[in-house]
């Protein structure tokens, strides 16, 4: 036997507007709620307002002042080379005094430097390149050994009365390496042979005897050691000519 239940009807409102009454309004959307200053423009979330009221200067660096003295700006700096420690007119003098061997100022090279023996050994390596030897290692590792060389040979010879200095002494080496330089440079236009043997030997000859003579002046006591010291300065441009014959 089945059972019964007791459903109670329902009931639809015969008027239209109540289903319109039950719904609701559209709320607004979400405004925040604009900056009572007016000199933070981007609170406001106003773009056309933000961009009127924004305005861009062009900045102004102030001058540095140093102590008591006036203000100085960037044309006043020193130059680059100068900053470096490379002074380009005490390089051209004494190139100028290694290129004439019968007049040569000793006291140009008191301050040692490796600007221009740089230059003078990368022009050499350049020289041998173009003439397809590639020596730069070889150049530097020699003329590193040879300044030691040079250095030991002649505080020997002096013992405690040597002044000579290892900077000073790869600074004469380097700059005296000009005429082995000038002889690389002009093997590149001559056949090989006897004439370039004999040119070989001028130059090595002027190489030594302007590095002999710039050691002898500049230390206190190597007047009396003159020829062991052109002796071993011969041995080392000797050297150094070799690659540029071979």
């Amino acid at each position: 036997m089945a059972k019964q239940f007791n459903v109670p009807p329902v009931i639809f409102p015969s008027d239209g507007n109540a289903g319109a009454q039950q719904r609701r309004p559209p709320t607004a959307p979400f405004q925040p709620p604009k900056s009572s200053n007016p000199s933070i423009p981007f609170m406001s979330f106003d773009v056309t307002s933000a961009a009127a009221s924004t305005s861009f200067s062009t900045p102004h660096f102030a001058s540095t002042t140093f102590g008591s003295g006036g203000s100085t700006g960037f044309e006043d700096e020193p130059p680059l080379l100068e900053e470096l420690g490379i002074n380009t007119k005490q390089i051209y003098q004494k190139t100028l005094s290694i290129l004439n061997p019968f007049k040569i100022k000793s006291d140009l090279h008191e301050d040692g430097d490796l600007s221009g023996p740089f230059i003078f050994l990368m022009s050499f390596g350049l020289f041998q390149l173009l003439a397809g030897k590639i020596h730069f290692g070889i150049i530097l590792g020699w003329v590193v050994m040879a300044s030691l060389f040079l250095y030991v040979v002649f505080n020997m010879l002096e013992g405690r009365n040597g002044n000579l200095d290892l900077y000073r002494c790869v600074s004469l080496i380097g700059y005296c390496m000009l005429p082995i330089v000038i002889l690389s440079a002009i093997s590149l236009f001559l056949p090989g042979g006897l004439v370039i043997k004999v040119l070989t030997g001028v130059f090595v000859v002027w190489a030594t005897r302007v590095c002999t003579r710039l050691l002898v002046e500049l230390a206190s006591c190597g007047d009396e050691h003159r020829g062991l010291i052109a002796y071993a300065c011969f041995l080392i441009y000797m050297v150094f000519s070799l690659l540029v014959i071979f």
